[in-house]
């Protein structure tokens, strides 16, 4: 596999460098879901457009990550599917949306992912957990209420690509998610709790619970059964992730300040 990108997924799947050979892994581009540019859109889009070129002049399969997340499936009746229409909810899930059709649309084999929140060390600032640890460091917790978010630990993730490639799927969508909506609210508390922190919650009337349907990868990959997705899962992937954090210096608030 060669992996194009050098963030967070990009290192993460470094492991799987040495096989599929026939795989050109694109795991660069926007992954912050607010306050991307038009013109960082335009700029993903065209890396996608020259590398799909690239991998049909090679005979090579794309591997392209999207989003199950809120703004892919958001305005969902139900679990969202990979087999049914959707309507975007943000700019960023329309954007990955259209990067979705412009690569079926290029001729070149492909496979697309459409990811849950990915967890694990090294994660960038402005993705979910670290962007919850940042505001319970500075006392006051910005929730949308009534949110629900799907948690999935990146190298649960990566085990699951390394299964799904070998399978030489050629098309195809395929959502990768725990398939289990932990509350935001419930996600909060764990991190508050395991790095001894306290904060007030902001709540905020956008939010909605949401779960991404994972029957396909059941049926594509049987270890998922394996990973025991649940409830149980969710804790035990929150208390590796605040083991990974660096203590921070900021002042606990207090924790009655400014609940809504």
């Amino acid at each position: 596999m060669d992996i194009v990108g050098n963030g967070f997924l990009a290192r993460s799947l470094r492991p799987l460098a040495g096989r599929h050979p026939d795989v050109v892994a694109l795991a660069a581009g926007v992954s912050w879901a607010s306050g991307t540019s038009e013109a960082d859109f335009a700029r993903e889009a065209t890396l996608l457009r020259d590398t799909a070129k690239q991998c049909l002049a090679d005979g090579r399969r794309l591997l392209f990550f999207s989003t199950a997340a809120t703004g892919m499936y958001g305005l969902a009746e139900g679990p969202g599917r990979e087999d049914v229409p959707v309507t975007p909810c943000t700019a960023y899930g329309a954007h990955k949306l259209g990067l979705e059709e412009l690569l079926r649309d290029s001729g070149a084999d492909h496979l697309i992912l459409r990811l849950g929140h990915l967890v694990g060390p090294g994660q960038p600032d402005h993705q979910l957990l670290p962007s919850l640890v940042r505001q319970l460091r500075e006392g006051e917790v910005r929730v949308h209420r009534g949110a629900a978010r799907d948690l999935i630990d990146v190298r649960d993730v990566v085990a699951v690509i390394d299964r799904l490639l070998g399978l030489g799927l050629r098309s195809g969508t395929v959502n990768v998610a725990s398939g289990c909506a932990m509350p935001v609210t419930e996600i909060v508390d764990r991190l508050r709790a395991g790095l001894g922190l306290r904060a007030a919650y902001r709540f905020q009337e956008a939010g909605g619970q949401h779960v991404i349907s994972i029957e396909k990868l059941r049926a594509l990959v049987p270890y998922v059964e394996s990973l025991s997705f649940g409830p149980g899962y969710h804790r035990r992937i929150l208390a590796d992730f605040t083991r990974t954090v660096v203590p921070g210096r900021e002042a606990a608030a207090d924790v009655t300040k400014g609940v809504l």
